[in-house]
């Protein structure tokens, strides 16, 4: 495999889906940094992988970047509410009991949607792939909310994507990943180091 074909494998080889992901890694640095200015990339991105997807008759994958686009909007409102002077987000800490209450919904919904991917598709690991897409969403609603806890959910959707993308024969898809897991590391590290220094508020 060339070095061009092994960077379209990560990044895709039409402009649309090399704008995407190159919004997609401006929108995690600027998430990582706190700051309100990763909502427009973010936004951006999605709309243009919710066309990407619907082209591609991934419609499942079309519709889970409007769920996406939805908690952005709402992720622009909750971060606003929670600045601090020089106008970067607060990190919160979640409670033990959120904290179980969204690992509950984790394995519901990986169940449910892992027996329905077995039972009426031909996925090749229904409940592996399930897992992701439901810590995603997980993780994307608890990042909306600030909560520092968000990291180690991509965290361990980035360590399981990989895992399946390896275990596909996807390597440049996995390569990017192992990035996103890199970005995932720093941004908790630099999240629980701004706590650290008094700027977060309780859950």
């Amino acid at each position: 495999m060339s070095l061009t074909e092994f960077l379209g494998g990560m990044f895709g080889t039409r402009a649309i889906e090399i704008v995407a992901a190159t919004f997609g890694l401006i929108n995690v640095v600027l998430i990582i940094r706190r700051s309100m200015w990763n909502y427009p990339f973010g936004i951006a991105m999605v709309i243009l992988y919710c066309w990407i997807f619907y082209e591609a008759r991934l419609y499942s994958d079309a519709l889970l970047q409007i769920f996406f686009l939805v908690i952005q909007v709402f992720g622009i409102f909750w971060w606003l509410k929670g600045r601090d002077d020089t106008g970067l987000v607060m990190a919160r800490d979640l409670s033990p009991q959120s904290a179980g209450m969204a690992a509950m919904i984790a394995m519901i919904g990986t169940a449910a949607l892992g027996y329905s991917m077995n039972t009426w598709t031909d996925a090749a690991l229904p409940y592996w792939d399930a897992c992701t897409t439901v810590l995603s969403v997980i993780a994307q609603i608890l990042m909306a909310r600030r909560y520092l806890q968000s990291w180690l959910v991509w965290i361990t959707v980035d360590v399981l994507a990989i895992g399946i993308y390896l275990t596909k024969d996807l390597t440049p898809t996995a390569a990017l990943y192992a990035l996103f897991l890199c970005l995932s590391i720093a941004g908790y590290l630099r999240w629980r180091n701004s706590m650290a220094k008094g700027i977060a508020v309780a859950a």
